[in-house]
């Protein structure tokens, strides 16, 4: 009879523990898989979209450009190709928003160090005083890893193109003149198809903080 009633115990575990696993399994695939929004230019603040194309409500994509980095290598889309990877807009010597920017792109640098799926972009917006060579030292002095991270600099006219048209990242004009502008505080995440994913305060450690979580998220959503 204890044996019975023994039987009946271990049967009653294995049902419990496979009852479990059937309630986890559907309350996954009932449970939304949380996925970030794919940004266009009529879903951001119109100060930072250009008016031709205040109206694109899908298909945003970062254009192709051809840009020279820290260590004079040409940097393109293909350097991109099957990357996600967070973008900005900087000077080396800018006083104000730029150290800090700088610095907490730093960390997520570090962070992400062992990362092969994620890369960094920053974008100076003064090319004419921003040369290779600038921008080599400011890569030694802040500890940009350059196989993670490319300061590139250029033609004056692709980078304000791609940074108002593209990335969505310029606020206004800078002194009125067609090429000249006010670049923000913003750190965009793009995806693996060129599409702009997130913005995040580059001055605030919070808001890195939440790039870092969303991150994880827009890597989940490949693995799937």
């Amino acid at each position: 009879m204890r044996s019975f009633f023994g039987k009946f115990k271990l049967f009653g575990l294995v049902l419990l523990g496979v009852s479990g696993v059937i309630i986890y399994l559907f309350y996954n695939a009932l449970t939304p898989k949380e996925l970030l929004p794919v940004y266009s230019p009529a879903m951001v603040n119109a100060e930072l979209v250009p008016q031709e194309i205040q109206h694109v409500r899908k298909y945003h994509t970062i254009s192709n450009f051809s840009l020279t980095n820290q260590n004079g290598k040409t940097i393109t889309q293909e350097n991109y190709k099957d990357k996600i990877y967070i973008a900005d807009f900087f000077f080396t010597t800018c006083p104000t928003i730029c150290p800090v920017m700088t610095k907490n792109m730093v960390t997520i640098q570090n962070r992400l160090a062992d990362d092969n799926e994620v890369l960094l972009l920053s974008h100076t917006v003064t090319p004419e005083i921003d040369s290779v060579a600038q921008l080599k030292k400011y890569a030694v002095e802040k500890g940009v890893d350059g196989k993670k991270w490319n300061l590139v600099t250029g033609d004056k006219k692709q980078i304000y193109e791609l940074a108002r048209k593209s990335y969505l990242a310029v606020k206004t004009n800078g002194d009125g003149g067609p090429f000249d502008m006010i670049h923000t505080e913003n750190f965009i995440l793009i995806d693996k198809e060129k599409r702009i994913r997130g913005f995040y305060d580059g001055t605030s450690k919070e808001e890195v903080d939440r790039l870092i979580a969303d991150l994880e998220i827009l890597k989940a959503s490949y693995k799937e």
